[in-house]
């Protein structure tokens, strides 16, 4: 298996980047990793290794340029020759924790999507108090949505809860501001009915404050309300952590306070750590293509390759493929 990784995406690369790509290679002995970028930047970070490949590119997409407008400037970009790679058949799946919007563009404009696949959906998996974890979709691919996106929205991240987190019969729910089947707006009532029919399990509506609850394996929402979500939950996160400093940093007794309950602080951020989760996946392409956050280190690379490695090995994409195509013929 070889996975393409994008050498120069995120604001430690290369470095973690390459970090990562080594610790993968470490864990996992059926994979091979191509990484595309500058070799000279990369050089002081890379180790010889016999399933390691550099490939040179001499430009870069930037977190400020224009997605569509750098997919298609930046030929010998490491984001763009990455993705050539998956659609010509010499990787098969590929990575990257560079520019978001670009990614995207390469996914769809390069791997390409999957027929019967309306719009691809941006699609992390986010913690729960239980720590078991929730795939959410879509985050931001799609501002707007129609009923029959969100359908397939279903059908993809069940798909990918069934094969990947290895759930059972994973329950899926619509984000709505009600779990009356009637609530909410026209798009999620057309919706609803589309997923009572479609072939998943189907557990209603779940409204936004029962999503960190576990209340179901696999929601799903159009781009703009999702982005939304996920940022306001990662806002949230972050000022509780800052909080919690402040407050058991105040005072002496605050401090002795922190000394004995550390272990178990840092149970909670490791339970609330995005790196623990791998990447967003761009569901709906015909290919395994993997969004890292773009702030990721060694470990969070480690885990997103993980995922791309176990998307490929269980076929999610031919999965969907099949499943979507069969929904269509009925």
């Amino acid at each position: 298996m070889i996975i393409a990784l994008d050498g120069m995406g995120g604001d430690h690369a290369p470095g973690e980047i390459i970090a990562g790509a080594l610790l993968s290679l470490t864990e996992f002995e059926d994979i091979h990793i191509h990484i595309y970028g500058n070799e000279e930047r990369m050089a002081p970070y890379l180790k010889d290794h016999a399933r390691l490949k550099v490939i040179h590119c001499t430009e870069r997409i930037e977190a400020d340029d224009e997605p569509v407008r750098a997919i298609r400037r930046k030929k010998d970009a490491s984001m763009v020759r990455m993705a050539q790679a998956v659609k010509d058949g010499k990787a098969d799946a590929c990575v990257s924790a560079g520019n978001t919007g670009a990614l995207m563009a390469a996914g769809l404009f390069i791997v390409g999507r999957i027929e019967g696949i309306d719009r691809p959906a941006l699609s992390p998996t986010l913690p729960t108090i239980d720590g078991q974890g929730f795939v959410f979709l879509d985050v931001g691919a799609n501002s707007d949505a129609k009923p029959t996106h969100l359908q397939q929205y279903a059908i993809m991240g069940s798909i990918y809860a069934e094969k990947v987190r290895g759930i059972q019969k994973p329950r899926v729910g619509l984000l709505n501001i009600g779990t009356e089947e009637g609530k909410g707006n026209e798009l999620t009532k057309a919706a609803y009915g589309l997923l009572s029919e479609a072939p998943i399990h189907f557990v209603g509506n779940v409204e936004s404050r029962d999503i960190l609850s576990g209340a179901a394996d696999v929601i799903v929402t159009d781009g703009f309300t999702g982005n939304m979500v996920l940022k306001t939950i990662e806002g949230t996160a972050a000022g509780f952590f800052s909080m919690l400093k402040e407050v058991y940093g105040s005072s002496l007794k605050s401090k002795l306070s922190a000394a004995m309950v550390k272990d178990d602080l840092r149970g909670l951020k490791k339970k609330m750590d995005y790196t623990e989760y791998g990447g967003a996946g761009l569901f709906g392409l015909n290919s395994p293509v993997i969004k890292a956050h773009g702030s990721s280190n060694a470990n969070a690379i480690l885990n997103a390759i993980r995922q791309a490695r176990t998307m490929v090995e269980f076929d999610v994409c031919g999965t969907i493929r099949r499943t979507v195509g069969k929904v269509d013929a009925e």
